[in-house]
Protein backbone atom coordinates (compact mmCIF):
# COMPACT_ATOMS: atom_id res chain seq x y z
CA UNK A 1 0.00 0.00 0.00
CA UNK A 2 2.88 2.14 0.40
CA UNK A 3 2.27 3.20 -3.75
CA UNK A 4 -1.16 4.32 -2.48
CA UNK A 5 0.02 6.34 0.46
CA UNK A 6 2.57 8.21 -1.76
CA UNK A 7 -0.41 9.29 -4.09
CA UNK A 8 -2.32 10.03 -1.33
CA UNK A 9 -2.14 13.69 -2.09
CA UNK A 10 -4.26 13.25 -5.29
CA UNK A 11 -7.33 11.63 -4.08
CA UNK A 12 -7.53 12.15 -0.51
CA UNK A 13 -9.07 15.97 -1.30
CA UNK A 14 -12.24 14.11 -2.92
CA UNK A 15 -12.54 11.43 0.82
CA UNK A 16 -16.09 12.85 0.64
CA UNK A 17 -17.15 11.40 -2.72
CA UNK A 18 -15.39 8.52 -1.78
CA UNK A 19 -17.32 8.76 1.53
CA UNK A 20 -20.81 9.10 0.18
CA UNK A 21 -20.14 6.10 -2.01
CA UNK A 22 -18.83 4.09 0.62
CA UNK A 23 -22.42 5.22 2.58
CA UNK A 24 -24.06 4.06 0.06
CA UNK A 25 -22.11 0.59 -1.08
CA UNK A 26 -23.02 -0.22 3.16
CA UNK A 27 -26.56 0.71 2.54
CA UNK A 28 -26.62 -1.87 -1.03
CA UNK A 29 -25.34 -4.30 0.87
CA UNK A 30 -27.15 -4.51 3.71
CA UNK A 31 -30.15 -4.77 1.12
CA UNK A 32 -27.66 -7.58 -0.63
CA UNK A 33 -28.32 -9.53 2.73
CA UNK A 34 -31.58 -9.03 3.02
CA UNK A 35 -32.96 -11.13 0.18
CA UNK A 36 -32.06 -14.37 1.54
CA UNK A 37 -33.80 -13.44 4.75
CA UNK A 38 -36.96 -12.65 3.10
CA UNK A 39 -36.37 -15.79 1.17
CA UNK A 40 -36.28 -17.80 4.46
CA UNK A 41 -39.44 -15.95 5.65
CA UNK A 42 -41.24 -16.65 2.51
CA UNK A 43 -40.72 -20.44 2.81
CA UNK A 44 -41.13 -21.01 6.91
CA UNK A 45 -43.36 -18.62 7.68
CA UNK A 46 -45.27 -18.39 4.50
CA UNK A 47 -45.09 -21.50 2.42
CA UNK A 48 -44.44 -24.29 4.92
CA UNK A 49 -47.25 -22.83 7.76
CA UNK A 50 -49.85 -22.05 4.80
CA UNK A 51 -50.04 -18.36 5.52
CA UNK A 52 -50.37 -17.19 1.87
CA UNK A 53 -52.28 -14.12 2.25
CA UNK A 54 -48.52 -12.49 2.83
CA UNK A 55 -47.54 -13.60 -0.35
CA UNK A 56 -48.28 -10.37 -2.29
CA UNK A 57 -47.65 -8.39 0.72
CA UNK A 58 -43.63 -9.47 0.62
CA UNK A 59 -43.73 -9.74 -3.31
CA UNK A 60 -44.53 -5.77 -3.29
CA UNK A 61 -41.90 -5.58 -0.67
CA UNK A 62 -39.22 -7.12 -2.47
CA UNK A 63 -39.89 -4.71 -5.71
CA UNK A 64 -39.46 -1.96 -3.27
CA UNK A 65 -36.24 -3.04 -2.16
CA UNK A 66 -35.20 -3.65 -5.22
CA UNK A 67 -35.82 -0.25 -6.41
CA UNK A 68 -34.12 0.91 -3.54
CA UNK A 69 -30.87 -1.24 -4.36
CA UNK A 70 -31.36 0.60 -7.75
CA UNK A 71 -31.12 3.95 -6.40
CA UNK A 72 -28.43 3.45 -4.02
CA UNK A 73 -26.46 1.41 -6.72
CA UNK A 74 -26.72 4.41 -9.16
CA UNK A 75 -25.37 7.03 -6.15
CA UNK A 76 -22.69 4.58 -5.35
CA UNK A 77 -21.10 3.89 -8.71
CA UNK A 78 -21.73 8.10 -9.43
CA UNK A 79 -19.71 9.16 -6.54
CA UNK A 80 -17.24 6.07 -6.97
CA UNK A 81 -16.38 7.13 -10.60
CA UNK A 82 -16.62 10.99 -9.70
CA UNK A 83 -13.90 10.37 -7.20
CA UNK A 84 -11.90 8.05 -9.84
CA UNK A 85 -12.03 10.94 -11.95
CA UNK A 86 -11.40 13.83 -10.30
CA UNK A 87 -8.27 12.39 -8.69
CA UNK A 88 -6.64 11.31 -11.66
CA UNK A 89 -7.50 14.60 -13.70
CA UNK A 90 -4.73 16.25 -10.81
CA UNK A 91 -2.50 13.49 -11.13
CA UNK A 92 -2.32 13.40 -14.86
CA UNK A 93 -2.07 17.51 -14.28
CA UNK A 94 0.61 16.77 -12.19
CA UNK A 95 2.34 14.71 -14.75
CA UNK A 96 2.10 16.72 -17.67
CA UNK A 97 3.47 19.57 -15.65
CA UNK A 98 6.46 17.93 -13.97
CA UNK A 99 7.61 16.37 -17.49
CA UNK A 100 7.71 19.86 -18.64
CA UNK A 101 10.12 21.02 -15.73
CA UNK A 102 12.36 17.91 -15.91
CA UNK A 103 15.60 18.80 -16.85
CA UNK A 104 16.99 17.62 -20.21
CA UNK A 105 19.73 15.11 -18.59
CA UNK A 106 15.96 13.12 -18.23
CA UNK A 107 14.89 13.04 -21.59
CA UNK A 108 18.84 12.05 -22.75
CA UNK A 109 17.29 8.40 -21.65
CA UNK A 110 13.24 8.56 -22.16
CA UNK A 111 11.34 7.24 -24.56
CA UNK A 112 8.38 9.00 -25.93
CA UNK A 113 6.36 6.11 -26.26
CA UNK A 114 6.83 4.86 -22.84
CA UNK A 115 6.01 8.26 -21.21
CA UNK A 116 2.82 8.75 -23.61
CA UNK A 117 1.75 5.20 -22.14
CA UNK A 118 2.62 6.56 -18.24
CA UNK A 119 -0.15 9.32 -18.87
CA UNK A 120 -2.81 7.45 -20.63
CA UNK A 121 -2.18 3.61 -20.09
CA UNK A 122 -1.36 3.54 -16.41
CA UNK A 123 -3.52 6.71 -15.42
CA UNK A 124 -6.23 4.80 -16.57
CA UNK A 125 -5.27 1.72 -14.64
CA UNK A 126 -4.84 3.48 -11.38
CA UNK A 127 -8.45 5.59 -11.89
CA UNK A 128 -9.89 2.35 -12.30
CA UNK A 129 -9.08 1.03 -8.85
CA UNK A 130 -10.00 4.13 -7.46
CA UNK A 131 -13.50 4.05 -8.95
CA UNK A 132 -14.50 0.67 -8.41
CA UNK A 133 -11.35 -1.23 -6.86
CA UNK A 134 -11.39 0.38 -3.23
CA UNK A 135 -15.50 -0.15 -3.32
CA UNK A 136 -14.65 -3.65 -4.26
CA UNK A 137 -12.85 -4.40 -1.42
CA UNK A 138 -15.38 -3.23 0.90
CA UNK A 139 -18.28 -4.92 -0.73
CA UNK A 140 -16.09 -8.04 -0.34
CA UNK A 141 -15.39 -7.37 3.83
CA UNK A 142 -19.24 -6.19 4.19
CA UNK A 143 -20.68 -9.33 2.61
CA UNK A 144 -18.58 -11.70 4.03
CA UNK A 145 -18.63 -10.48 7.59
CA UNK A 146 -22.68 -9.53 6.99
CA UNK A 147 -23.30 -13.12 5.48
CA UNK A 148 -20.72 -14.64 8.13
CA UNK A 149 -22.81 -13.39 11.10
CA UNK A 150 -26.57 -14.35 9.56
CA UNK A 151 -25.30 -18.10 8.53
CA UNK A 152 -23.62 -18.73 12.37
CA UNK A 153 -27.47 -17.07 13.74
CA UNK A 154 -29.19 -19.78 11.72
CA UNK A 155 -26.26 -22.33 12.52
CA UNK A 156 -23.04 -22.39 14.10
CA UNK A 157 -21.88 -25.77 13.11
CA UNK A 158 -22.93 -25.66 9.62
CA UNK A 159 -20.97 -22.55 9.43
CA UNK A 160 -18.53 -23.87 10.70
CA UNK A 161 -18.44 -27.23 8.22
CA UNK A 162 -19.22 -25.00 5.16
CA UNK A 163 -16.30 -22.50 5.50
CA UNK A 164 -13.68 -25.34 6.25
CA UNK A 165 -12.21 -24.65 2.54
CA UNK A 166 -11.63 -20.74 3.38
CA UNK A 167 -8.30 -20.70 4.73
CA UNK A 168 -7.25 -22.76 1.35
CA UNK A 169 -8.93 -20.53 -0.37
CA UNK A 170 -7.38 -17.75 1.56
CA UNK A 171 -4.03 -19.10 0.80
CA UNK A 172 -4.75 -19.84 -2.98
CA UNK A 173 -5.53 -15.71 -3.36
CA UNK A 174 -2.33 -14.68 -1.50
CA UNK A 175 0.07 -16.54 -3.60
CA UNK A 176 -2.16 -15.73 -6.66
CA UNK A 177 -1.38 -11.75 -5.87
CA UNK A 178 2.36 -12.66 -5.42
CA UNK A 179 2.42 -14.24 -8.49
CA UNK A 180 0.35 -11.91 -10.56
CA UNK A 181 1.67 -7.99 -9.12
CA UNK A 182 5.23 -8.48 -10.86
CA UNK A 183 3.49 -10.47 -14.13
CA UNK A 184 1.51 -7.55 -14.62
CA UNK A 185 4.54 -4.99 -13.34
CA UNK A 186 6.06 -6.61 -16.89
CA UNK A 187 2.71 -6.51 -18.83
CA UNK A 188 3.12 -2.13 -18.31
CA UNK A 189 6.89 -1.97 -19.53
CA UNK A 190 6.54 -4.12 -22.33
CA UNK A 191 3.55 -1.92 -23.55
CA UNK A 192 5.55 1.21 -22.87
CA UNK A 193 8.14 -0.32 -25.05
CA UNK A 194 5.72 -1.21 -28.19
CA UNK A 195 4.56 2.41 -27.73
CA UNK A 196 8.01 3.66 -28.14
CA UNK A 197 8.45 1.52 -31.15
CA UNK A 198 5.15 2.70 -32.64
CA UNK A 199 6.05 6.59 -31.82
CA UNK A 200 9.34 6.14 -33.74
CA UNK A 201 8.27 4.70 -36.66
CA UNK A 202 5.55 7.28 -36.97
CA UNK A 203 8.34 9.74 -36.41
CA UNK A 204 10.82 8.69 -38.41
CA UNK A 205 8.74 7.14 -41.41
CA UNK A 206 10.61 9.14 -43.59
CA UNK A 207 13.97 7.60 -43.43
CA UNK A 208 12.48 3.97 -42.98
CA UNK A 209 11.05 4.75 -46.57
CA UNK A 210 13.43 5.97 -47.87
CA UNK A 211 16.08 3.41 -46.60
CA UNK A 212 13.51 0.50 -47.42
CA UNK A 213 13.33 -0.74 -43.79
CA UNK A 214 9.93 -1.81 -43.39
CA UNK A 215 10.55 -4.64 -43.18
CA UNK A 216 12.93 -4.44 -40.28
CA UNK A 217 10.73 -1.67 -38.84
CA UNK A 218 8.06 -5.00 -39.27
CA UNK A 219 10.39 -7.45 -37.36
CA UNK A 220 11.19 -4.84 -34.69
CA UNK A 221 7.49 -4.28 -33.73
CA UNK A 222 6.81 -7.83 -34.07
CA UNK A 223 9.38 -8.60 -31.50
CA UNK A 224 7.80 -6.06 -29.47
CA UNK A 225 4.41 -6.99 -29.87
CA UNK A 226 5.59 -10.78 -29.14
CA UNK A 227 7.36 -9.68 -25.67
CA UNK A 228 3.55 -8.10 -24.47
CA UNK A 229 1.45 -11.14 -25.83
CA UNK A 230 4.33 -13.37 -24.09
CA UNK A 231 3.84 -11.27 -20.88
CA UNK A 232 0.15 -11.13 -21.32
CA UNK A 233 -0.33 -15.16 -21.55
CA UNK A 234 2.46 -15.77 -18.79
CA UNK A 235 -0.33 -13.77 -16.60
CA UNK A 236 -3.31 -15.93 -18.05
CA UNK A 237 -1.32 -19.01 -16.97
CA UNK A 238 -1.28 -17.95 -13.84
CA UNK A 239 -5.35 -16.87 -14.12
CA UNK A 240 -6.00 -20.29 -15.43
CA UNK A 241 -3.35 -22.12 -12.75
CA UNK A 242 -5.46 -20.48 -9.95
CA UNK A 243 -8.48 -19.63 -10.72
CA UNK A 244 -9.68 -23.33 -11.22
CA UNK A 245 -8.08 -23.86 -7.94
CA UNK A 246 -10.43 -21.49 -6.33
CA UNK A 247 -13.39 -22.37 -8.27
CA UNK A 248 -12.94 -25.86 -6.96
CA UNK A 249 -12.56 -25.27 -3.02
CA UNK A 250 -15.60 -23.02 -3.19
CA UNK A 251 -17.75 -25.54 -4.91
CA UNK A 252 -16.70 -28.39 -2.04
CA UNK A 253 -18.01 -25.61 0.50
CA UNK A 254 -20.97 -26.20 -1.35
CA UNK A 255 -21.03 -29.75 -1.30
CA UNK A 256 -20.34 -29.42 2.23
CA UNK A 257 -23.29 -27.21 2.35
CA UNK A 258 -25.91 -29.69 1.16
CA UNK A 259 -24.56 -32.58 2.47
CA UNK A 260 -24.85 -31.76 6.57
CA UNK A 261 -27.29 -28.90 6.02
CA UNK A 262 -29.75 -31.72 4.26
CA UNK A 263 -28.88 -33.91 7.58
CA UNK A 264 -30.02 -31.22 9.63
CA UNK A 265 -33.30 -30.54 7.64
CA UNK A 266 -33.83 -34.14 8.21
CA UNK A 267 -33.40 -34.72 11.97
CA UNK A 268 -35.39 -31.04 12.33
CA UNK A 269 -32.64 -29.10 13.44
CA UNK A 270 -32.71 -26.66 10.57
CA UNK A 271 -35.55 -25.23 8.89
CA UNK A 272 -36.10 -25.83 4.80
CA UNK A 273 -36.02 -22.18 4.68
CA UNK A 274 -32.88 -21.26 6.17
CA UNK A 275 -31.20 -24.56 4.48
CA UNK A 276 -32.04 -22.13 1.01
CA UNK A 277 -31.40 -18.66 2.88
CA UNK A 278 -27.98 -20.58 4.11
CA UNK A 279 -27.36 -21.81 0.25
CA UNK A 280 -27.67 -17.95 -0.93
CA UNK A 281 -25.20 -16.34 1.85
CA UNK A 282 -22.58 -19.11 1.28
CA UNK A 283 -22.30 -17.63 -2.25
CA UNK A 284 -22.42 -14.46 -0.77
CA UNK A 285 -19.34 -15.52 0.36
CA UNK A 286 -17.32 -17.71 -1.85
CA UNK A 287 -17.84 -15.43 -4.88
CA UNK A 288 -16.29 -12.23 -3.28
CA UNK A 289 -13.46 -14.43 -2.23
CA UNK A 290 -13.49 -16.30 -6.04
CA UNK A 291 -13.89 -12.81 -7.28
CA UNK A 292 -11.21 -11.27 -5.10
CA UNK A 293 -8.96 -12.74 -7.14
CA UNK A 294 -9.69 -9.94 -9.60
CA UNK A 295 -10.06 -7.22 -7.54
CA UNK A 296 -6.38 -8.48 -6.55
CA UNK A 297 -5.59 -8.38 -10.37
CA UNK A 298 -6.75 -4.64 -10.47
CA UNK A 299 -4.95 -4.07 -7.74
CA UNK A 300 -1.72 -5.19 -9.05
CA UNK A 301 -2.17 -3.15 -11.99
CA UNK A 302 -3.04 -0.16 -10.29
CA UNK A 303 0.11 -0.71 -8.34
CA UNK A 304 2.11 -1.37 -11.12
CA UNK A 305 0.76 1.61 -12.74
CA UNK A 306 0.95 3.89 -9.78
CA UNK A 307 4.91 2.89 -9.45
CA UNK A 308 5.64 3.95 -12.84
CA UNK A 309 4.05 7.22 -11.98
CA UNK A 310 5.24 7.83 -9.04
CA UNK A 311 8.66 7.39 -10.83
CA UNK A 312 8.20 10.08 -12.83
CA UNK A 313 6.68 12.23 -9.64
CA UNK A 314 9.96 11.72 -8.12
CA UNK A 315 12.53 12.84 -9.95
CA UNK A 316 14.44 15.49 -8.59
CA UNK A 317 14.06 18.38 -10.39
CA UNK A 318 17.83 19.26 -10.69
CA UNK A 319 17.69 22.09 -12.71
CA UNK A 320 15.42 25.16 -10.39
CA UNK A 321 14.76 28.30 -9.50
CA UNK A 322 17.28 29.13 -6.18
CA UNK A 323 15.15 30.80 -2.99
CA UNK A 324 16.11 34.14 -3.79
CA UNK A 325 15.89 33.86 -7.61
CA UNK A 326 15.54 37.45 -9.11
CA UNK A 327 12.74 37.80 -12.01
CA UNK A 328 15.35 39.11 -14.98
CA UNK A 329 13.55 42.38 -17.45
CA UNK A 330 15.29 43.36 -20.32
CA UNK A 331 18.60 42.17 -20.06
CA UNK A 332 21.63 44.30 -21.44
CA UNK A 333 23.12 40.79 -22.60
CA UNK A 334 26.71 41.04 -21.52
CA UNK A 335 27.59 37.42 -21.48
CA UNK A 336 30.90 36.01 -19.67
CA UNK A 337 32.01 31.78 -19.25
CA UNK A 338 34.38 31.64 -16.48
CA UNK A 339 36.62 28.40 -16.54
CA UNK A 340 33.39 26.44 -17.57
CA UNK A 341 34.11 22.48 -17.48
CA UNK A 342 31.08 20.47 -18.39
CA UNK A 343 30.26 16.39 -18.70
CA UNK A 344 26.95 15.54 -19.89
CA UNK A 345 27.24 12.49 -18.13
CA UNK A 346 28.91 11.79 -14.71
CA UNK A 347 30.52 8.61 -16.15
CA UNK A 348 31.76 10.29 -19.15
CA UNK A 349 35.83 10.82 -19.51
CA UNK A 350 36.10 13.11 -21.64
CA UNK A 351 34.36 16.23 -21.11
CA UNK A 352 32.14 17.61 -23.50
CA UNK A 353 33.62 21.24 -22.42
CA UNK A 354 36.84 21.96 -20.25
CA UNK A 355 37.97 25.41 -18.88
CA UNK A 356 35.92 27.64 -21.77
CA UNK A 357 36.58 31.20 -21.06
CA UNK A 358 35.04 33.85 -22.51
CA UNK A 359 33.45 37.35 -22.57
CA UNK A 360 30.48 38.52 -25.24
CA UNK A 361 29.69 42.58 -24.48
CA UNK A 362 26.20 43.77 -25.17
CA UNK A 363 25.43 43.84 -28.85
CA UNK A 364 28.65 42.07 -30.01
CA UNK A 365 28.28 38.78 -32.64
CA UNK A 366 30.49 35.89 -31.22
CA UNK A 367 30.47 32.64 -33.81
CA UNK A 368 31.25 29.18 -32.85
CA UNK A 369 32.72 26.71 -34.99
CA UNK A 370 34.31 23.22 -35.07
CA UNK A 371 33.80 19.89 -35.48
CA UNK A 372 30.60 17.22 -34.67
CA UNK A 373 31.24 16.57 -30.80
CA UNK A 374 33.79 19.79 -30.14
CA UNK A 375 30.80 21.23 -28.35
CA UNK A 376 29.56 24.20 -29.67
CA UNK A 377 25.72 23.50 -28.89
CA UNK A 378 26.97 22.23 -25.45
CA UNK A 379 27.50 26.27 -24.75
CA UNK A 380 24.29 27.29 -26.04
CA UNK A 381 22.66 24.49 -23.41
CA UNK A 382 24.50 25.63 -20.62
CA UNK A 383 23.71 29.72 -21.15
CA UNK A 384 19.99 28.25 -21.46
CA UNK A 385 20.27 26.36 -18.51
CA UNK A 386 19.19 23.27 -20.48
CA UNK A 387 22.00 21.81 -18.16
CA UNK A 388 24.38 23.46 -15.48
CA UNK A 389 28.39 23.27 -15.36
CA UNK A 390 30.34 20.87 -13.00
CA UNK A 391 32.59 23.94 -12.92
CA UNK A 392 32.93 27.61 -13.23
CA UNK A 393 30.32 30.09 -13.61
CA UNK A 394 28.13 31.16 -16.45
CA UNK A 395 26.94 35.50 -16.05
CA UNK A 396 24.75 37.55 -17.59
CA UNK A 397 25.04 41.39 -16.82
CA UNK A 398 27.52 40.43 -13.90
CA UNK A 399 24.86 38.02 -11.99
CA UNK A 400 25.17 34.24 -12.33
CA UNK A 401 22.72 32.91 -14.51
CA UNK A 402 21.19 30.57 -11.60
CA UNK A 403 20.76 33.46 -9.92
CA UNK A 404 17.62 34.34 -12.22
CA UNK A 405 14.57 32.46 -12.93
CA UNK A 406 14.71 29.98 -15.47
CA UNK A 407 11.61 31.51 -16.69
CA UNK A 408 12.64 35.23 -17.11
CA UNK A 409 16.05 34.19 -18.03
CA UNK A 410 14.99 31.80 -20.94
CA UNK A 411 12.41 34.61 -22.23
CA UNK A 412 15.67 36.91 -22.98
CA UNK A 413 17.53 34.16 -25.13
CA UNK A 414 15.88 33.31 -28.19
CA UNK A 415 17.08 30.04 -29.67
CA UNK A 416 16.54 28.89 -33.36
CA UNK A 417 17.42 25.18 -32.83
CA UNK A 418 19.38 23.28 -35.88
CA UNK A 419 16.19 21.06 -35.84
CA UNK A 420 13.00 22.85 -36.43
CA UNK A 421 9.99 22.14 -34.09
CA UNK A 422 7.13 23.52 -35.63
CA UNK A 423 3.42 22.43 -33.39
CA UNK A 424 0.10 21.65 -35.12
CA UNK A 425 -0.79 24.89 -35.25
CA UNK A 426 -1.04 27.98 -37.12
CA UNK A 427 1.93 29.86 -38.55
CA UNK A 428 0.84 32.67 -36.78
CA UNK A 429 0.56 30.86 -33.40
CA UNK A 430 4.18 29.16 -33.92
CA UNK A 431 5.68 32.67 -34.62
CA UNK A 432 4.16 34.31 -31.96
CA UNK A 433 4.70 30.97 -29.43
CA UNK A 434 6.93 32.45 -26.79
CA UNK A 435 5.19 35.67 -26.91
CA UNK A 436 1.24 35.20 -27.35
CA UNK A 437 0.50 39.00 -26.92
CA UNK A 438 2.24 39.70 -30.25
CA UNK A 439 0.18 41.97 -32.32
CA UNK A 440 -0.16 40.52 -36.03
CA UNK A 441 2.49 43.60 -36.66
CA UNK A 442 4.96 42.06 -34.73
CA UNK A 443 4.72 38.93 -36.56
CA UNK A 444 4.56 39.71 -40.11
CA UNK A 445 7.86 42.04 -39.07
CA UNK A 446 9.76 39.00 -37.48
CA UNK A 447 8.64 36.84 -40.25
CA UNK A 448 10.16 39.47 -43.23
CA UNK A 449 13.23 39.82 -41.11
CA UNK A 450 13.20 35.63 -41.56
CA UNK A 451 12.53 36.04 -45.26
CA UNK A 452 9.70 33.84 -44.22
CA UNK A 453 6.86 36.46 -45.43
CA UNK A 454 6.32 35.94 -48.77
CA UNK A 455 6.22 31.89 -48.75
CA UNK A 456 3.79 32.23 -46.08
CA UNK A 457 1.33 34.60 -48.82
CA UNK A 458 1.36 31.97 -50.69
CA UNK A 459 -0.72 29.45 -48.46
CA UNK A 460 -4.35 29.44 -48.42
CA UNK A 461 -5.01 30.78 -45.63
CA UNK A 462 -1.58 33.05 -45.08
CA UNK A 463 -0.71 33.21 -41.83
CA UNK A 464 -3.85 31.31 -40.50
CA UNK A 465 -2.37 28.18 -42.19
CA UNK A 466 -2.82 25.32 -40.23
CA UNK A 467 0.67 23.09 -40.17
CA UNK A 468 0.75 19.48 -40.20
CA UNK A 469 2.45 17.56 -37.32
CA UNK A 470 6.03 18.84 -36.65
CA UNK A 471 5.71 21.29 -39.81
CA UNK A 472 4.62 18.54 -42.26
CA UNK A 473 3.73 20.04 -45.50
CA UNK A 474 6.36 22.60 -45.29
CA UNK A 475 10.38 22.17 -46.60
CA UNK A 476 13.02 22.36 -44.32
CA UNK A 477 14.19 25.96 -45.13
CA UNK A 478 10.28 26.63 -45.12
CA UNK A 479 10.53 25.52 -41.05
CA UNK A 480 14.01 26.96 -40.32
CA UNK A 481 12.72 30.67 -41.43
CA UNK A 482 9.74 30.22 -39.10
CA UNK A 483 11.44 28.74 -36.15
CA UNK A 484 13.90 32.13 -37.10
CA UNK A 485 11.00 34.50 -37.35
CA UNK A 486 9.71 32.71 -34.00
CA UNK A 487 12.95 33.93 -32.36
CA UNK A 488 13.13 37.32 -33.55
CA UNK A 489 8.80 38.01 -32.65
CA UNK A 490 10.51 37.51 -29.04
CA UNK A 491 12.42 40.18 -29.04
CA UNK A 492 15.32 38.26 -26.53
CA UNK A 493 18.33 40.33 -25.96
CA UNK A 494 20.59 37.41 -26.60
CA UNK A 495 20.37 36.13 -29.91
CA UNK A 496 21.31 32.27 -30.18
CA UNK A 497 21.20 30.46 -33.64
CA UNK A 498 22.16 26.97 -33.95
CA UNK A 499 23.04 26.63 -37.38
CA UNK A 500 19.89 28.09 -38.04
CA UNK A 501 20.61 28.70 -41.98
CA UNK A 502 21.86 25.07 -42.65
CA UNK A 503 18.40 24.22 -44.00
CA UNK A 504 18.61 27.12 -46.87
CA UNK A 505 20.11 27.70 -49.73
CA UNK A 506 23.56 30.09 -49.92
CA UNK A 507 21.02 32.86 -51.72
CA UNK A 508 18.29 32.58 -49.06
CA UNK A 509 20.80 32.80 -46.45
CA UNK A 510 22.58 35.65 -47.57
CA UNK A 511 19.00 37.70 -47.27
CA UNK A 512 18.54 36.05 -44.19
CA UNK A 513 21.98 37.22 -42.82
CA UNK A 514 21.03 40.78 -44.19
CA UNK A 515 18.04 41.21 -42.83
CA UNK A 516 19.25 39.73 -39.50
CA UNK A 517 21.81 42.56 -39.53
CA UNK A 518 19.47 45.19 -38.35
CA UNK A 519 18.40 42.61 -35.39
CA UNK A 520 21.63 41.84 -34.45
CA UNK A 521 22.38 45.13 -33.96
CA UNK A 522 21.20 45.88 -30.44
CA UNK A 523 21.42 42.43 -28.97
CA UNK A 524 24.42 39.52 -28.34
CA UNK A 525 24.09 37.37 -30.77
CA UNK A 526 25.97 33.37 -30.91
CA UNK A 527 26.43 31.79 -34.18
CA UNK A 528 27.00 28.38 -34.31
CA UNK A 529 27.68 27.23 -37.83
CA UNK A 530 29.50 24.54 -39.94
CA UNK A 531 30.10 26.96 -42.62
CA UNK A 532 32.50 29.48 -43.02
CA UNK A 533 29.66 31.76 -44.61
CA UNK A 534 27.19 31.83 -41.94
CA UNK A 535 30.17 33.84 -39.13
CA UNK A 536 32.90 35.26 -41.07
CA UNK A 537 31.33 38.72 -39.88
CA UNK A 538 30.96 37.72 -36.35
CA UNK A 539 33.18 40.28 -34.03
CA UNK A 540 34.82 37.38 -32.44
CA UNK A 541 34.80 33.19 -34.07
CA UNK A 542 35.84 30.54 -30.90
CA UNK A 543 37.21 27.53 -32.78
CA UNK A 544 36.42 24.67 -30.41
CA UNK A 545 38.13 21.34 -30.41
CA UNK A 546 37.37 18.37 -28.16
CA UNK A 547 35.69 21.03 -25.86
CA UNK A 548 38.10 23.21 -25.46
CA UNK A 549 38.97 27.03 -27.11
CA UNK A 550 41.89 25.87 -29.88
CA UNK A 551 41.41 29.62 -31.10
CA UNK A 552 39.52 32.98 -31.16
CA UNK A 553 39.71 36.23 -33.24
CA UNK A 554 37.78 37.43 -36.02
CA UNK A 555 37.34 36.13 -39.33
CA UNK A 556 41.06 37.89 -40.90
CA UNK A 557 42.99 37.37 -37.88
CA UNK A 558 42.11 33.61 -37.70
CA UNK A 559 42.73 33.10 -41.77
CA UNK A 560 46.45 34.38 -41.12
CA UNK A 561 46.67 32.22 -37.87
CA UNK A 562 47.52 29.04 -40.28
CA UNK A 563 45.33 26.83 -37.46
CA UNK A 564 42.40 24.62 -37.54
CA UNK A 565 40.15 27.64 -38.69
CA UNK A 566 42.29 27.96 -41.53
CA UNK A 567 42.16 24.06 -42.34
CA UNK A 568 38.09 24.39 -42.08
CA UNK A 569 38.47 27.71 -44.67
CA UNK A 570 40.72 25.25 -47.31
CA UNK A 571 38.07 22.13 -47.03
CA UNK A 572 35.27 24.21 -47.75
CA UNK A 573 36.67 26.46 -50.41
CA UNK A 574 39.60 24.33 -52.03
CA UNK A 575 36.97 23.84 -54.89
CA UNK A 576 36.25 27.10 -55.51
CA UNK A 577 39.85 27.97 -55.72
CA UNK A 578 40.37 25.32 -57.71
CA UNK A 579 37.84 26.76 -60.11
CA UNK A 580 39.41 29.91 -59.73
CA UNK A 581 43.21 28.90 -60.94
CA UNK A 582 41.72 26.87 -63.89
CA UNK A 583 39.78 29.67 -64.92
CA UNK A 584 43.36 31.74 -64.96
Amino acid sequence: MDTFKKLKDFYWPYKSQFLISMIFLIFVTGITVVYPIILQITIDDVILKGDYQWIPYLAFGFIGIMALKGIGTFIQQYFGDLFGITSVYRLRNELYQKLQFLPFSYYDNAKTGDLMSRLTADVEAFRFFLSFGFSELLRFFLLVSVSFCVMFYYSPSLTFITLATLPFLAISVFKFDKAVHPAFRGIRKSFGKLNTNVQENISGINTVKSLSREEFQNGKFNRSNGDYKDKYLFTSDIWAKYFPLMEFLGNVSVILLLGYGGYLVMNGNLAPGELVAFYSLVWYIIWPIMNLGFTINQFSQSKASGERLLEILEVDEKIKDGVHAVEATRMKGEVRFEDVSFHYNDLDEDAALESITFNAPPGRIVGLIGGTGSGKSSVIQLLTRFYEPQEGSITIDGMDIRDYSIKSLRQNIGVVLQESFLFSSTIRSNIAYGRPEASQEDVEKAAKLAQAHDFIMTLPDGYETKLGERGLGLSGGQKQRIAIARAICLDPSILVLDDATSAVDMETEFRIQKALKNVMSDRTTFIIAHRISSLKHADEILVLENGRVAERGRHEDLLANNGPYQRIYDIQYKDQKKILQAGR
